[in-house]
């Protein structure tokens, strides 16, 4: 097919000239266009992921053509578990299976036109990119937001190692199916992201986001006012925080997370063999199941004593507390929590009333703020009242205090598997932990190991065992590996200086920084766009940054879904992939086609009939800059062409391409078979940003050198646009749709049209226009024209805008 020849073309001759390498250029504004890189999976991308690359490139081509220095870079998340259980799945080692993905990626990548700069690609299993998060991961030790403490992890007996919460499935490993995941205490490395907890929080309403994204940050930092209230347990004191402190004496039984490292000296003896039963039930340490699973728990033989009333309160392990929120530990008001409620109906625990409800019997708890009973000295206050008395009764008696909770946890690092950047710690009987020297990075992942024996970097001795950097005695290389994270957490500094020898240049990343314009799902709102937003404002505190926030303006693509609105997936054989497509229609179309279907961040629906359509007409584009003349324009094609960039220029800035699609179409359907060059010219760079390879061929076709990639964005002659033309294309387009919609309804067959206006609005009708859009004869005629044809007195329903038709 033409089209597929015209791209190959146009791409080889993009890539022989590097016309997209960018380079640091201070007399020209910087615009650094960044899409969050993808994990290069074995399928390859799909016509969705099509959809998310061409957002950015219809964008960076459009600021480029605007005189803009532009940054657009791509490179891969290549590292984590999903490559290496892909790999093992396919019997091929993780490097040479990544590889091969990514390859795959680039050509696919290539095919779409997109305009990277591929001289910066970034490959996060290349050991000069991890290098650099070892780097970063020593830095944090020297400044204490890297350290290693005990935590609950899920563990299979049968693999011997830990598994991330999505491996397990209903309880059970998700390569050994019949096996139970255990719970296991184990020492991990964690990053001290709580640190930067208030500032993220602070500053999150001054980014440029959308409002959801910025929400589910709020939600995620999570911070909570209250009183922390000390409760003693066995000769130890226990915070436990709350934001209803109104309810303290409301309080008949403590939970203790499953989870928690200090459960065991909770546990007595008469206990034991019932909380051990409890916890073999307990299947995964995912906050997302502990949301989902019936609530259950045991007693554990403890007591706390009540801070102000000095009772006994049992203290039960539970399945719904964490481990890493506040204490690992709450204080349970069932008559005035329903969670609290549910358990003790279930445990037969009792309930004390102390918010009047005006209830006679307690058939579900009372959560709501009302007058105090049941609370001592407090009685008869006001819940808003007694939460600060009670609490100032505790400071002064020393037993708690006014305080803030946050739902952010410290950063879990640590994973158990081979496919991520080796943690630089020598561990040494002698010495402890060791940081490796800097000038022994990178750390490189060994590439002989054995899977499916515990964690892979155990089975390679060579890689294990290392003399200690201090005493130079035996030591053992740690084994954990980074969370990938780690990796995209600053990635896009690395493409602003592709150079091996430093992390990055300083200047280049002073030029580049911030990210102008991220596009990324919503999905990663928490994960990733947090983490660097920490990365950012840590690495700046370390003095290896400027600037406070990574990304200025975030950008949420829509989903693709497949026709009659089904998510894309192999298991439902409703992929559409890019190189069938563009085999089909060549890829300007879907380009062009994917865009037009609704606003960017809006979900469409893959429609074949709808590319079929828009290939029909990029083919009449093509076939009209082969054969029309090229001469002079007449006034009105010099309207609609400056309006048309005018338009247009505005849409993508605000990236509504949809519209822009549109105008494209109406500008090209209402050209002329007379065109001056400047004016054609216009028009094949309007195309540019949507259509690049049919542009680059329509722009040679009128005897330009290459490249139009790097043309000038035409500017607007505002002396060229008369209103008088909108206005005569609004008052006939209005009149082609009624005389169609009265056609339509009549059914029959018909000769002529008669058209009766008001006298003032007769300039604004083009009776042969309309004529050729409506394949009638038309005929117009003023409402006081004592000559019209007017058989059936018509003329009389005319209105301003709103012409009486008479069909013949």
């Amino acid at each position: 097919m033409e089209f597929n020849k015209i791209s190959e073309k146009w791409q080889k001759n993009w890539e022989a000239k590097e016309i997209f390498k960018t380079k640091e250029d201070k007399k020209k504004e910087k615009c650094y266009i960044l899409e969050m890189f993808p994990y290069p999976s074995a399928a390859g991308l799909h016509m969705g992921h099509a959809f998310n690359y061409t957002i950015g490139d219809i964008y960076s081509r459009f600021k480029r053509m605007s005189g803009f220095n532009v940054l657009y870079p791509m490179g891969f998340d290549a590292l984590g578990l999903p490559a290496e259980n892909a790999a093992i799945k396919a019997k091929s080692h993780p490097k040479e299976f990544t590889e091969k993905a990514i390859q795959n990626y680039i050509k696919q990548m290539k095919d779409l036109g997109l305009s990277y700069d591929w001289s910066r690609l970034v490959k996060t299993c290349d050991p000069n990119y991890y290098k650099w998060n070892q780097f970063i991961f020593l830095k944090f030790l020297e400044k204490g937001l890297a350290y290693k403490k005990k935590s609950a992890v899920n563990w299979c007996s049968e693999c011997k190692t830990v598994l991330a919460n999505e491996q397990v499935h209903d309880g059970k490993c998700w390569r050994h199916e019949s096996t139970d995941v255990e719970l296991k205490q184990l020492s991990q490395w964690f990053i001290k992201t709580t640190d930067y907890a208030d500032e993220l929080l602070d500053k999150v309403d001054d980014l440029d986001w959308p409002d959801r994204i910025k929400s589910m940050q709020k939600n995620w930092i999570g911070k909570s006012y209250g009183t922390e209230i000390n409760f003693e347990i066995n000769g130890k004191t226990w915070p436990i925080f709350t934001t209803r402190p109104d309810t303290l004496f409301g309080v008949t039984f403590m939970v203790v997370s499953a989870q928690h490292q200090e459960l065991n000296s909770l546990v007595t003896e008469e206990q034991r063999e019932e909380v051990d039963r409890f916890l073999k039930k307990i299947k995964s340490v995912s906050e997302k199941e502990m949301m989902v699973v019936e609530k259950e728990g045991v007693f554990t033989g403890s007591y706390a004593i009540h801070p102000l009333t000095q009772e006994k309160v049992p203290v039960y392990a539970g399945n719904f507390v964490l481990a890493d929120y506040g204490t690992g530990m709450v204080m349970s008001v069932p008559a005035h929590d329903q969670r609290d409620f549910d358990f003790a109906k279930k445990y037969k625990i009792e309930m004390k009333e102390v918010i009047s409800s005006k209830n006679q019997e307690l058939t579900k708890a009372y959560v709501g703020e009302g007058k105090l009973i049941n609370s001592e000295e407090f009685n008869g206050m006001e819940s808003k009242e007694a939460k600060d008395k009670i609490t100032k009764l505790l400071q002064k008696n020393k037993l708690g205090k006014k305080t803030t909770q946050l739902k952010f946890k410290d950063w879990l690092v640590s994973r158990q598997r081979y496919w991520g950047t080796p943690i630089p710690i020598i561990n040494c009987e002698s010495c402890g932990q060791v940081p490796v020297p800097e000038k022994d990075l990178p750390i490189e992942l060994p590439h002989d190991v054995k899977f499916g024996e515990g964690n892979p970097l155990e089975t390679n001795k060579e890689f294990t065992d290392v003399p200690c950097p201090k005493c130079k005695g035996d030591a053992k290389r740690e084994t954990d590996t980074m969370d990938t994270f780690f990796d995209s957490s600053w990635y896009y500094l690395k493409y602003c200086d592709p150079n091996v020898k430093e992390m990055f240049n300083q200047k280049a990343v002073d030029y580049w920084m911030p990210v102008d314009f991220y596009i990324g799902g919503a999905e990663h709102a928490c994960m990733h766009l947090i983490y660097a937003r920490f990365f950012t404002k840590a690495l700046r505190d370390l003095g290896m940054l400027s600037f406070d926030e990574p990304f200025t303006k975030l950008f949420n693509q829509g989903m693709l879904h497949a026709e009659g609105g089904e998510k894309m997936s192999k298991s439902k054989g409703n992929v559409v992939l890019p190189e069938v497509i563009s085999k089909k229609y060549g890829v300007d179309s879907a380009r062009f086609f994917l865009v037009s279907l609704a606003a960017p961040d809006k979900a469409r629906d893959w429609d074949e009939k709808g590319i079929e359509s828009t290939f029909k007409f990029l083919n009449r584009v093509h076939e009209y800059v082969k054969s029309v003349k090229v001469g002079k324009s007449a006034p009105r094609t010099e309207h609609r062409v400056n309006r048309a960039i005018e338009q247009i220029e505005e849409d993508i800035k605000s990236f509504n391409y949809h519209t822009a699609t549109i105008k494209l179409r109406i500008l090209f359907d209402k050209l002329e078979s007379e065109i001056s060059k400047k004016d054609l010219e216009s028009v094949i760079k309007l195309f540019a940003p949507f259509c690049p390879h049919l542009a680059e061929e329509f722009w040679e076709i009128i005897g330009n050198k290459p490249f139009i990639s790097l043309e000038s964005w035409p500017k607007v002659n505002k002396s060229k646009i008369n209103e008088k033309f909108d206005k005569e294309e609004e008052f006939t387009d209005k009149a082609v749709s009624d005389i169609v919609n009265i056609l339509n309804l009549i059914k029959t067959e018909t000769k002529k049209v008669y058209l009766y206006v008001l006298p003032n609005d007769l300039e604004f009708y083009n009776a042969e226009d309309i004529s050729r859009r409506t394949n009638k004869e038309v005929t117009i005629f003023k409402v006081n024209d004592k000559d019209k044809c007017d058989p059936e007195n018509k003329s009389k329903k005319a209105k301003p805008g709103k012409p009486a038709i008479y069909i013949e």
